[in-house]
């Protein structure tokens, strides 16, 4: 095993240090989520923790690492009472890594052992593993949402559960939960972001002396492990002494009511959600005065903690950049620095802070829109392109669920139907490997014929491998949408590309909450352009529709095989995960010779292949020529209004009501 990379060694990246340094202070602060660009030493930072942690008193040969002097009552290599031999050990630093499987994660019951004998026959897993000690999860973002929820339940709860059948395992899990992620990839879950007590950012120093001495120290670090550990050994040491002091001290630093108050205020004055974020505060602050030496918290120990502990619970959705206003922040302290003499308002209250800027009116400037021509495409004085300025947004809202027909087999999501590891028992099948869900009255039907044959004498079941049946679940799977948008002339007429792109962006939500992966193509001039290829982060689309510009004519058949190309490599890369198509478009098709039947053909590549595909009609005004249907049924796909996209609209309950009539009446 390599020498691990000296925790003191790591070149600036100061806020992710002291995070990781107060958490292990006091782990009750509640981990960190580290969010940074590739290449800048989060995992490098994280993994050097593990060597300045104090090592931990276990009862000897317990596999769930419990404190002698207080060993879980329910342990399941328990009893320790009285409690026996104990062993020192170091601080683990467990890592889970993102295609783990459930069972590796929470440990493995025998269900053969457990069915035919009647024992618990439990294999560990990695949570553990990780009792007492650190929990690394690189890439959390990208982790798979049943084992988020599993992770979520442990966190939470202190302890691990395994249920198979009526038979259970729990045993403690209490660890130091670390996460790292790259934004770009994808954004967490709500519900796991706030379960991290901190937040950094980090990214690569631009600095040219600090990028040097990185260079350097890596260098020398490769060369000779082991010689470049032993040079920062004294720093090491002295930086795990000062641990083990402030952890000492921690006990007696005291938090008054003045520090308590400004905690209080500052959740309030930023609108945080729940509770979570003053305890993490209150915990954080603590930890700072200790590891500064005193017992005594500060304005200062509140202001840094805030600064930790509040940018990641601001967002209100997933297109929001988490941070923090300093210039409120020092206001709301400075409001509420008087420990006797609160100020009667509170924070919400006669402070004359603004309202948080929710965007302006929509639509931006009537005035400063350019008239459509004859053809529908605008006039512009933009030069020969005929390129607009981009248009803001219009307000995002909920859309009506879409989804890929058939039942699919690719990862877990929430949209479309597939044949999961979790969701509602559809059959019974021989497992493929190590059995995961049992389905017990398959088995009970498969091996009761054989019962006698097999001498059964006693009240237990005789149960051979054969007889096992693993269940078949279907849930939800996640998707790829691929966004065709039509960024011509034609649509920045009468304004629309503002509603176009609030429908794009309410469809880039939707994505979100269901798990897709999204891609993004756009069409105008001449050709088409891969805006971003699949990717798991929506707000990296989000950024690219905002800027995106619009003008020129609408080559729509270069734009649907563009997106035909990216579709066939991504089905190498990914062969589970099905797509949906999702066409933005008034239908109009003006680029290149035969520009209609050209795009026909296109589409009815899509048609072939079975992809499955929604053409969201834009055209607007009294007369309307219907191109985008006509687009639809070359896709053999579906199409839908602006408004009908809307999952409240009149329009589209009224066109889903006559189509189910008219389902009806064919059927009859």
């Amino acid at each position: 095993m390599s020498t691990p990379f000296p925790f003191t060694a790591v070149v600036g990246q100061d806020d992710l240090r002291l995070a990781l340094l107060l958490n292990a202070v006091s782990p009750a602060v509640g981990g960190v989520l580290v969010r940074g660009e590739k290449g800048t030493a989060k995992s490098t930072a994280v993994r050097a923790l593990s060597a300045l942690l104090p090592a931990v008193d276990v009862v000897a040969g317990c596999r769930f690492s419990c404190d002698p002097a207080a060993p879980d009552p329910a342990c399941p290599d328990g009893p320790h009472n009285p409690p026996g031999a104990f062993e020192s050990r170091p601080s683990r630093m467990v890592e889970l890594p993102v295609g783990a499987s459930e069972d590796r994660l929470v440990g493995a019951l025998d269900i053969e052992r457990a069915l035919a004998e009647g024992v618990k026959a439990f294999e560990p897993g990695l949570l553990a593993d990780a009792h007492r000690g650190i929990l690394y999860v690189d890439e959390v973002n990208l982790l798979h949402d049943h084992l988020v929820d599993l992770l979520l339940d442990a966190a939470a709860m202190g302890a691990s559960y395994v249920e198979r059948e009526g038979v259970s395992v729990r045993h403690a899990a209490k660890f130091l939960l670390v996460g790292t992620m790259n934004p770009e990839e994808g954004e967490l879950r709500p519900q796991l972001l706030d379960r991290f007590g901190l937040t950094v950012e980090v990214a690569a120093s631009r600095e040219p002396d600090q990028r040097v001495e990185v260079v350097r120290r890596r260098l020398a670090y490769d060369d000779d492990p082991a010689g470049f550990a032993a040079r920062w050994a004294d720093e090491e040491a002295a930086v795990r002494q000062r641990i083990v002091a402030a952890r000492e001290l921690l006990p007696s630093v005291r938090l008054g009511d003045g520090a308590l108050r400004q905690i209080a205020a500052t959740c309030a004055a930023f609108e945080v959600d729940g509770m979570r974020a003053d305890i993490v505060m209150a915990r954080t602050a603590t930890a700072l005065a200790a590891w500064a030496g005193r017992t005594e918290v500060l304005a200062e120990d509140v202001r840094q903690a805030a600064l930790l502990a509040l940018p990641h619970r601001r967002r209100r959705n997933p297109f929001d950049a988490p941070g923090l206003d300093e210039d409120k922040l020092d206001q709301t302290l400075e409001e509420f620095s008087g420990d006797d003499d609160p100020d009667p308002d509170g924070p919400g209250g006669g402070g004359g802070q603004p309202a948080p800027d929710d965007g302006g009116p929509e639509g931006g400037d009537a005035g400063a829109r350019p008239e459509a021509g004859d053809d529908g495409e605008p006039q512009t004085s933009g030069g020969a392109s005929g390129e607009q300025a981009p248009a803001r947004a219009s307000e995002p809202f909920r859309t009506k669920a879409l989804s890929v027909p058939g039942i699919g087999e690719g990862a877990a999501g929430r949209r479309s139907r597939a044949r999961t590891e979790h969701g509602r028992t559809t059959g019974a099948r021989r497992p493929r490997g190590a059995l995961t869900k049992l389905h017990l009255a398959a088995t009970v039907q498969a091996a009761a014929p054989h019962q006698r044959a097999r001498g059964r004498s006693g009240p237990g079941l005789v149960v051979r491998r054969d007889d096992l049946r693993q269940a078949t679940r279907e849930g939800r799977e996640g998707n790829l949408v691929m966004f065709v948008v039509d960024a011509s002339g034609s649509m920045a007429a009468r304004q629309r590309m503002s509603a176009v792109k609030g429908a794009v962006l309410s469809l880039l939500l939707d994505a979100y909450q269901r798990r897709d992966k999204v891609g993004l193509v756009t069409f105008r001039g001449s050709t088409a352009d891969l805006a971003l290829p699949p990717t798991s982060s929506v707000d990296a689309a989000a950024a690219r529709l905002e800027s995106l510009p619009t003008g020129g004519r609408t080559p729509l058949a270069a734009g649907l095989l563009k997106a035909h190309d990216v579709l066939r490599v991504e089905r190498l890369r990914d062969p589970a995960r099905r797509a949906l198509v999702v066409v933005v478009t008034d239908g109009r098709a003006t680029g290149g010779p035969e520009p209609v039947a050209l795009a026909g053909r296109a589409a009815r590549l899509f048609a072939a292949e079975g992809v499955a595909s929604v053409v969201v009609d834009c055209e607007s005004g009294p007369v309307r020529l219907g191109l985008a249907g006509q687009l639809a049924g070359e896709l053999c796909g579906t199409a839908v209004t602006l408004d009908e996209l809307r999952a409240d609209s009149i329009a589209g309950l009224v066109r889903d009501v006559q189509n189910v009539q008219g389902r009806s009446r064919r059927a009859a």
